[in-house]
């Protein structure tokens, strides 16, 4: 697969059993940076592209959704991802209005549950499938699963940190470093 052209993620199903402790530490970079001011945390550089605080939301999210996803692929046989709506949960969740705070122990809380799904993986169960659905139908395995949901992790940490520094936030860089 080619290189993502934002962030430079290569999509290398290998990675797959490694995904638990990477979006366990991404996490926590993810909370490093939601200490930065919550007025820049919220605030929108323009008007169609999410703050800091709504990607992490956002990312809090997709591991809640991807989790769900994980498990429906071990209990059906190739299940379908619905969408997850994300742009109307900005809305309808007010995640311009959470609490950095909250929102950093939630990601967290999101992670570890993400993967401690992936960790309690059968060897076998690595290769059950869903169908995704973007951007269209495609079955696809536990393992694409995981490693797309890293791919989101890092793509979105990089909006964050471009959005943070552009603001002067003294917000910590931590975690793996920009593509």
């Amino acid at each position: 697969m080619t290189p993502c052209s934002e962030c430079g993620f290569v999509y290398d199903l290998a990675q797959g059993p490694g995904v638990p402790a990477l979006a366990r530490s991404l996490a926590d970079d993810y909370a490093g940076l939601l200490t930065a001011e919550p007025s820049v945390l919220r605030r929108r550089p323009a008007p169609q592209v999410w703050a800091p605080l709504e990607y992490a939301c956002h990312m809090r999210d997709v591991l809640l959704v991807q989790r769900e996803r994980l498990l429906a692929a071990r209990r059906y046989e190739t299940p379908v991802a619905e969408p997850m709506g994300r742009d109307e949960r900005v809305e309808h969740d007010g995640y311009a209005e959470q609490e950095p705070v909250d929102v950093a122990r939630q990601l967290r809380d999101a992670a570890q549950l993400f993967a401690r799904s992936l960790d309690r993986l059968p060897a076998a169960d690595w290769e059950r499938t869903l169908i995704y659905t973007y951007p269209e139908p495609t079955e696809r395995s536990l393992r694409w699963l995981a490693v797309h949901t890293l791919h989101e992790l890092r793509h979105h940490l990089l909006d964050m940190r471009r959005q943070l520094e552009r603001h002067g936030s003294a917000a910590p860089r931590l975690g793996v470093p920009e593509a």
